[in-house]
C-alpha cells in the first residue's frame, strides 16, 4: 500500500496534473468552536498534523506494550537494540553532517536520515517469510521501536519553535485527566480519545509539533484491568487503518517531487546526497557496527540462529527512512526546493536500501551454523 501510494504521487507529480496535486494539498480545512478553538491550515498540514497524530499514537502503544511486557522490560533483552538504535541515529546524522558542512542551510536536515520507516522495514522483512529467523524480526521491531522514542525526542527538541506557553500549560490538564483514568482502572478507551483530542489541539496550539499528544495519550492508557486489556485492544484496532489507510494518504501526501529538470547533479546536491548516503551507508554502519562493538566487548549477545549475515542484511533495510524521514524532513524545511531534495534524497536512499538488505536477507542460509557467542 505504502509503495503504490508513493508511485501514484510520483507519477502524478511528474504529469500534466501536477497543479491540480498542488492545489488539493493546499485545500484551505478550516475548524472552529465559538471563539475558544479556531484551527485554519491547508490539508496537507491536517494529515500531517492531524492523521499523523493517530499513526505517532500507535507508536506510543507500542512502546509502552514492549518496555512494560515485551522486548524492552529487561536491560538484557534490551541490550543490543539499544545499541544497534544508538548506532543507527548516531552514524548517519553524522554521515549528513559531514556531506553538509558547507552548506549552512541544509544542517537542520541532520535528523532526516536517523530515522526509519518501522512499516515498510517490517513489511518488507515479512515478505522473506521462513527465510528470516522469528528473532531478527523482533530485533528489528526493538530497533525500529527505539528509533521511533529517538525520533520523537529529536522532535520535540529540535523541531519545536515559537512556544506558547499558556497552551502548553493547558495542555496539563487533559494529560492529568487522562492520568486520573488511569489511576481509577478506567478501561473504555472513548474518554482517552476524548481527552487525547482536547490534548492534541492544546499541544497544536502549544508550537511543540502536535503529532506528540498521540503518544503522550498513548502513555496512559492502562495495559490491563481486572478483566481487561484495553492497550492490546486499541493497538489491534488501530493496527490496520494507520497500516492501510494513514501511512498510505501521508505517502500519497508527501511522496510527490517532480523529477522534471532534475539530473544526476540534483541527487549528488549536498542536500540529497546527504540523506542518501545517511540512509544507505550510515544505517549500515551505525547499526552493524554498534552490534558488532557490543558483541565483542560482551556487552550483548545476538539472538539465537541469528548470524552477522541477518544482521548486515537487518542493518540495511533499517536504511528505510521513508515515512519518518519524510517526515521530519517536512519540519526542518519549508524552501520547496529544499523539500524536494529531501523526498529525493529519502526515496533513492530508502530504495537503496531496501534492495541491498532484500538480497542479503534473501541468500542468507536459514540455519545458523555453530559459532562461538557473546554473552551479555
Amino acid at each position: 500500500m505504502l509503495i503504490i501510494a508513493a508511485a501514484i504521487a510520483l507519477i502524478i507529480a511528474n504529469s500534466a496534473f501536477l497543479p491540480v496535486y498542488n492545489s488539493f494539498l493546499a485545500t484551505p480545512v478550516n475548524f472552529s468552536a465559538g471563539d475558544l478553538v479556531a484551527i485554519d491550515k491547508p490539508l496537507l498540514l491536517w494529515i500531517n498534523d492531524g492523521l499523523m497524530a493517530l499513526f505517532f499514537f500507535l507508536i506510543g502503544l507500542e512502546v509502552k506494550r514492549e518496555i512494560v511486557t515485551g522486548q524492552l522490560r529487561s536491560w538484557k533483552q534490551a541490550a543490543l537494540p539499544v545499541y544497534a538504535a544508538i548506532g543507527g541515529m548516531i552514524v548517519p546524522a553524522l554521515v549528513f553532517v559531514a556531506i553538509n558542512s558547507g552548506s549552512a542551510e541544509n544542517i537542520r536536515g541532520w535528523a532526516i536520515p536517523a530515522a526509519t520507516d518501522i512499516a515498510f522495514a517490517l513489511g518488507l522483512l515479512a515478505l522473506l517469510g521462513s527465510r528470516v529467523p522469528v528473532a531478527l524480526k523482533a530485533l528489528l521491531l526493538a530497533i525500529a521501536i527505539i528509533d521511533d522514542i529517538g525520533a520523537i525526542a529529536i522532535i520535540a527538541l529540535f523541531y519545536t519553535e515559537n512556544m506558547n506557553l499558556g497552551a502548553l500549560a493547558l495542555a496539563l490538564v487533559p494529560a492529568a485527566g487522562m492520568l486520573l483514568l488511569n489511576r481509577t482502572g478506567v478501561a473504555r478507551t472513548i474518554p482517552y480519545f476524548l481527552l487525547g483530542a482536547f490534548l492534541w489541539i492544546c499541544v497544536l496550539k502549544s508550537g511543540v509539533h502536535a503529532t506528540l499528544a498521540g503518544v503522550v495519550t498513548a502513555m496512559f492508557v492502562p495495559i490491563a484491568t481486572d478483566d481487561e486489556r484495553p492497550l492490546e485492544r486499541l493497538e489491534h484496532a488501530l493496527h490496520p487503518w494507520v497500516a492501510f489507510l494513514i501511512l498510505p494518504i501521508f505517502a500519497f501526501a508527501n511522496a510527490g517531487v517532480s523529477f522534471a529538470g532534475a539530473g544526476l547533479e540534483a541527487l549528488l546536491a549536498p542536500l540529497s546526497l546527504g540523506i542518501a548516503a545517511g540512509l544507505v551507508v550510515g544505517k549500515q554502519f551505525g547499526i552493524f557496527g554498534a552490534c558488532w562493538i557490543a558483541a565483542r566487548l560482551k556487552l550483548a549477545n545476538l539472538p539465537s540462529e541469528v548470524s552477522w549475515r541477518h544482521i548486515y542484511g537487518l542493518s540495511c533495510l533499517a536504511g528505510i527512512g521513508f515515512t519518518m524521514s519524510l517526515f521530519i524532513g517536512g519540519l526542518a524545511f519549508v524552501d520547496p526546493a529544499q523539500i524536494d531534495a529531501v523526498k529525493m534524497g529519502v526515496l533513492s536512499g530508502s530504495l537503496i536500501s531496501a534492495i541491498i538488505g532484500m538480497s542479503v536477507l534473501a541468500t542468507a542460509p536459514r540455519v545458523m551454523p555453530d559459532r562461538p557467542r557473546a554473552h551479555a
